[in-house]
């Protein structure tokens, strides 16, 4: 059997990159979204739809459709971005953020726990904009918060997973040409998928919790 991955928020952007990337490796892609695309069903092989990783009863419902399958790759990508500047901020869409972004590649990490083994490895893709040291900009509330809570799951699951021989990895894409973004990126989707795939070939135990952007570069905390 080929190598097998699992990706979420598969159906757009940097996810159906990624899904496109692996494919093409020879990797069989298992795409994770909430409604699948035409795209995403040529590379995948197996789309599991309607799934919202906020929810707990879809996340179940996607470790029974993965029971007894091994993963060697668990990428975290589904995510959100809103806006919110001090003065009028919402924290409806800063705990939507969060939900998002930081609670659904953990609620989904865990609940895949035995679909992962020795060898295998997750990739949380976060931001840059989830740094703190970085941060000369503010605004972004929930976006922020949401990335930096991701870069703390990721860190805890890298010393928690260890001894099970799993490597983690948190990547910023870079600043990608995707509907999030209104298309205002600067580089491609598939170039971003091609730097996160390079990192994910270089991540092992050794340097197993790092922050990375997708050109290789270490990023701060």
């Amino acid at each position: 059997m080929g190598l097998r991955t699992l990706i979420t928020g598969a159906n757009r952007g940097i996810g159906l990159a990624l899904a496109r990337h692996y494919s093409a490796a020879g990797w069989q892609v298992f795409a994770v979204c909430r409604q699948t695309s035409a795209e995403l069903d040529e590379v995948a092989e197996q789309v599991i739809e309607g799934v919202d990783v906020t929810r707990d009863e879809d996340v179940a419902r996607l470790a029974e459709a993965l029971q007894g399958l091994h993963l060697d790759l668990l990428i975290n990508n589904a995510g959100l971005l809103r806006d919110e500047s001090l003065g009028s901020l919402d924290f409806a869409t800063i705990r939507e953020q969060m939900e998002v972004n930081a609670y659904g590649p953990l609620r989904v990490t865990e609940a895949l726990l035995d679909n992962l083994g020795s060898g295998s490895k997750v990739a949380n893709v976060t931001s840059r904009m989830g740094s703190i040291a970085d941060n000369d900009s503010g605004g972004r509330y929930g976006y922020r918060a949401s990335k930096a809570a991701l870069n703390a799951f990721g860190k805890s699951l890298a010393v928690d997973l260890k001894p099970r021989g799993i490597a983690v990895a948190q990547l910023h894409p870079g600043y990608v040409q995707t509907r999030m973004v209104n298309f205002s990126g600067l580089i491609p989707p598939e170039a971003a998928a091609a730097g996160i795939a390079a990192r994910i070939e270089a991540l092992t135990l050794e340097n197993s919790g790092g922050f990375w952007h997708s050109n290789g570069e270490a990023l701060p905390w």
